[in-house]
């Protein structure tokens, strides 16, 4: 029981490590298996991309309330999945490997020649 309260008193606590948290897991895990998405989108809008979806959160967190920052970030699935469940399979793409190369790369608009870093 005591453990439960430790973790409602840090829940309460109002420090944005949770948020840096929980977006840097995002982000982790959505590089690791979906990074091959990107894998033609320079690094600095990967980077931008990050620190703008951390600005977002923590300005929701702290002017509105922690519960509808997460849920926020939270709803940034929805288009994920959506985009992979959906849109990708019916374009003949496989939604988790982007496979085959060509109909993705096509897709995003991409030469399938050159690289662009």
């Amino acid at each position: 029981m005591q453990y439960l309260e430790q973790l409602i008193l840090i829940w309460e606590k109002h420090n944005l490590w949770i948020e840096l948290a929980l977006v840097s897991f995002f982000f982790l895990v959505g590089n690791i298996y979906l990074g091959h998405f990107e894998e033609r989108l320079p690094k600095w809008r990967k980077l931008l991309k990050f620190f703008l979806t951390l600005i977002i959160i923590i300005f929701l967190s702290l002017f509105l309330s922690r519960t509808i920052a997460l849920v926020a970030l939270g709803l940034t699935l929805v288009p994920i999945i959506y985009v992979h469940g959906f849109v990708l399979p019916k374009k003949g793409i496989n939604g988790l490997t982007g496979e085959p190369k060509s109909k993705y790369y096509e897709w995003r608009g991409w030469d399938k020649t050159t690289e662009n870093d």
